[in-house]
């Protein structure tokens, strides 16, 4: 039974608001939503529409991010309601601490782990190649062995510029929390800006003929295309991370999480809805088609702000995903489950020093090596779990703890807990088989770390053990 052992979320809150232990409070409801949009409007929109377009799902690409975005909504909504009432770092992995137990919590954790990871790795990967389009646009030319990940039949080796962005955003989020916040809500601002631009100017060269035929793929590949375009609403549990650094947590954690997802999910369907109308889905499978639309019609001023738009949007993308690891290494080290030195924190900026560089080094090493869509996909299916998890985490819940304080509930429980574990479960399914097995071992792997090194060295049996010496 030990390896289900709890902890009340009464526990986990007084745990982390320990003197000297927890992390500064400087986090408001704005800056929260302007960290979700971040995290969500990034290489999804700039980068990963096209191919869906094209391969997958045609002008019904429309339908494929309403798909996506269903299966979030009623996941947000469920992150929402824990996110309030348990206003600690680590976000699925400390409510799952709290629902199922300990051994859940580290297989939750692990595959956080792989979510923000990974993605950070691909997101660096997206932001490596939009910049190198920038520098060829001066007539500046990085030498090909260190453009891209390993493939030596390509001539390529390393992606350089991708090692060092990551380095850089690294180095800005051991600053403090409230420095990061603010550079990232600059950065969505011009983000934002840079979308409704290419709304404003491709509304007007729309031909409703581009979107015949509708569904050339069939819904199957509407389906293929929501689980590819999925990546591109990732971002919005990582507002979750931060609830520890959060003033007034059970007012502003749902309005950050739900905000930001609202936004995104306008702006993704009207720019798909623009991009299918202005260029024929099968000229779409191009690496940054925003850009590309706006070329098409000649708009070649549009398209230059867009591809800097492109590159401040996924480096705030690129920010959020590397806090969201950091706060989540932090949450299991303090746990026990990982080395304690992951959760010293650094006196003068109140950050995770330690944490930060190791987490940085580690995703740098990754994005310079591995291939994009391969990081995505597994990315995907990380999320996805997690969603799941969370959903039935909140009906356990309600059953388990009815008289906590919510400072957000979930209408319509269990219906919508069950309509995101439906959907969530429906694009996982959608996913390739190889992904399936890569995620089948990183969890074998993650079993085996618990079992040799988490499960002896828990703070939670620590204290049990203490316990029952003083009994």
């Amino acid at each position: 039974m030990s390896l289900f052992r709890k902890k009340s979320v009464q526990h986990l809150i007084s745990e982390a608001g320990a003197k000297g232990a927890g992390l500064k409070k400087d986090l408001g409801a704005f800056d929260l939503t302007m960290l979700g949009i971040g995290a969500i409007i990034g290489t999804g929109i700039f980068v990963l529409t096209g191919v869906a377009a094209a391969t997958h799902a045609g002008p019904a690409l429309i339908i494929s991010f309403v798909l996506s975005g269903l299966a979030c909504v009623f996941a947000a909504l469920c992150y929402a309601e824990f996110a309030s009432s348990v206003p600690v770092s680590g976000s699925a992995y400390t409510y799952s601490y709290a629902t199922f137990g300990e051994l859940f919590a580290w297989i939750l954790g692990w595959d956080l782990i792989l979510e923000y990871g990974v993605a950070s790795s691909a997101v660096a990967a997206g932001w490596s190649g939009y910049f190198q389009g920038l520098l060829a646009g001066f007539g500046i030319h990085l030498p090909t062995a260190l453009t891209s990940a390993y493939n030596p039949a390509k001539g390529t080796y390393i992606d350089l510029p991708a090692i060092l962005v990551i380095l850089v955003i690294t180095f800005l989020l051991t600053q403090g929390v409230k420095k990061s916040a603010r550079f990232n809500s600059i950065m969505v601002l011009i983000k934002i800006s840079v979308v409704l631009l290419f709304i404003a100017v491709g509304v007007w060269h729309v031909k409703p003929a581009n979107w015949t035929p509708f569904m050339p793929f069939g819904f199957q590949g509407v389906a293929t295309g929501a689980a590819t375009v999925f990546f591109a609403y990732i971002g919005f549990d990582a507002v979750s991370t931060a609830a520890e650094e959060v003033r007034n947590p059970k007012r502003d954690m749902p309005i950050g999480i739900i905000a930001s997802l609202a936004v995104c999910t306008v702006l993704y369907i009207v720019v798909s809805a623009i991009l299918t109308g202005i260029v024929p889905y099968t000229q779409l499978n191009v690496s940054n088609p925003v850009a590309f639309a706006l070329n098409f019609i000649h708009q070649d001023w549009a398209a230059g702000f867009v591809s800097l738009g492109a590159i401040i949007g996924i480096t705030t993308v690129l920010l959020v995903m590397l806090y969201g690891q950091t706060r989540l290494f932090y949450a299991i080290s303090r746990d026990g489950l990982l080395p304690k030195v992951f959760s010293k924190v650094n006196q003068k900026t109140q950050t995770p020093l330690v944490n930060s560089w190791v987490i940085g080094i580690a995703v740098s090493f990754f994005a310079g090596i591995l291939p994009l869509n391969k990081l995505a996909e597994l990315t995907n299916i990380g999320t996805l779990f997690a969603f799941v998890t969370v959903s039935i985490g909140v009906v356990v819940m309600r059953k388990t703890q009815p008289d906590l304080k919510r400072g957000f509930t979930v209408p319509f429980v269990p219906a919508i807990p069950i309509l995101a574990v439906l959907f969530c479960g429906y694009l996982m399914i959608q996913l390739p088989a190889t992904t399936w097995i890569t995620f089948v071992i990183w969890l074998a792997v993650g079993l085996v770390i618990y079992f040799l090194y988490g499960r002896r060295n828990s703070a939670l049996n620590e204290a049990n053990q203490s316990a029952e010496q003083a009994s």
